[in-house]
């Protein structure tokens, strides 16, 4: 068993975190409070191939794996959660279902602008009466002339209306007992993105419902069989829960960072406040709970990369990593006492973006009925 990251990974993990300390950290207060989304660093991400990291090269990717994808998601979210999510849903929500299922065509078409950051893919499952329960898709999809003419809404979907928003692929009904996928590129009329939703954290994301009235796309626009939806997005939620458990570590990290800086200055009674104990078993449990998901993170990924069955360990890294970045955003804004109610300092941004991670890409409830089926099997 080997611990260390290979020389390649720990470049990249350097190099994202000079890049969110130098150019995110400066601006994310300010993205957050303006609810900007933040199209030059999405574009800078680009350029550097970190939008396409697990991709291969031959369709426009950086030919890396899944930890390093991983690494360089909890770098970001050790920063910003919003630039984060959106790398993060963009990899593994927008791209890997064109990857992994799609025609050479849809990937030829589709891949390199992705990879390169120049678009930006989205995922349409969840709807009003649909979120854990996803096979209770209503939306639905009619063959009619060459077309799927597509009737429906989804809701809390990311990156599906920003300015280079490319595409969403949604499931829809195909048929009384048939569910499949299909790819919407953004203009396609009757297809309308509604207005972003006011959110209590990832304020500099973008998440909004979608609304398909009559929208007709070529029949060519199917994402693999016909059918095989329910089995692509499964698929596609066991890799997305990686990303996101990599971003509850780094939220996680970065929480504890803040709360170790802040202990260090902040003087109470006389000494620095990290000299009490109670504040030192505070940092000595979040350190130590870090590091334990951090372990279990990274095996979900290079199990991925090993080609080995990885769902089990990602949903038990997504259950671990989203509740102990809650944990710590809490811990972390008691240490700062009155201060962390304030939004001029970062842990006020944490704790309101660590809470999501208990419930996008799979609810804690939705991961420990993963769980407990593979233990009962």
């Amino acid at each position: 068993m080997i611990f260390e990251l290979s020389e390649e990974t720990l470049l990249l993990q350097s190099t994202v975190r000079e890049f969110a300390q130098a150019e995110i950290a400066p601006v994310a207060e300010e993205l957050d409070r303006n609810k900007s989304f933040p199209y030059e660093l999405v574009s800078a991400m680009g350029e550097l191939g970190w939008m396409g990291i697990p991709f291969p090269e031959e369709v426009g990717g950086a030919g890396g794996t899944t930890l390093q994808y991983a690494v360089a998601v909890e770098e970001l979210a050790r920063v910003d959660s919003s630039v984060a999510i959106t790398m993060c849903a963009h990899t593994s929500l927008g791209v890997q279902p064109i990857h992994l299922f799609g025609s050479d065509e849809q990937r030829r078409r589709y891949l390199p602008d992705l990879c390169a950051g120049r678009r930006l893919g989205a995922f349409g499952l969840t709807e009003p009466g649909a979120g854990s329960d996803a096979g209770n898709t209503v939306t639905s999809a009619t063959l009619q002339d060459g077309d799927w003419l597509i009737n429906g809404t989804k809701q809390f979907i990311t990156n599906a209306g920003t300015s280079i928003s490319g595409h969403v692929t949604i499931t829809a009904r195909t048929g009384q007992n048939e569910v499949s996928n299909i790819i919407v590129e953004n203009g396609t009329p009757g297809y309308e993105p509604g207005p972003p939703y006011r959110k209590m954290g990832w304020n500099a994301s973008d998440t909004r419902p979608l609304a398909f009235s009559d929208c007709r796309v070529p029949e060519e626009n199917l994402l693999g069989p016909r059918g095989n939806g329910f089995k692509q997005f499964l698929r596609v939620l066991d890799i997305g829960r990686i990303g996101v458990a990599a971003m509850g570590v780094g939220l996680a990290q970065g929480a504890l960072d803040h709360s170790i800086a802040y202990a260090k200055e902040r003087q109470a009674f006389g000494r620095s406040i990290s000299s009490f104990q109670a504040i030192q078993i505070k940092l000595a449990e979040m350190a130590t709970e870090i590091e334990a998901a951090r372990l279990l993170v990274y095996k979900a990924a290079w199990l991925k990369d090993e080609q080995r069955d990885f769902s089990l360990t990602a949903a038990q890294a997504k259950l671990k990593t989203g509740r102990l970045a809650v944990r710590c955003a809490d811990e972390a804004v008691q240490i700062h006492g009155g201060y962390g109610y304030i939004e001029e300092y970062p842990v006020a941004r944490f704790y309101r973006d660590a809470k999501i991670l208990t419930i996008g890409e799979g609810t804690d409830e939705i991961q420990q009925m993963v769980i407990a089926r593979s233990l009962t099997a």
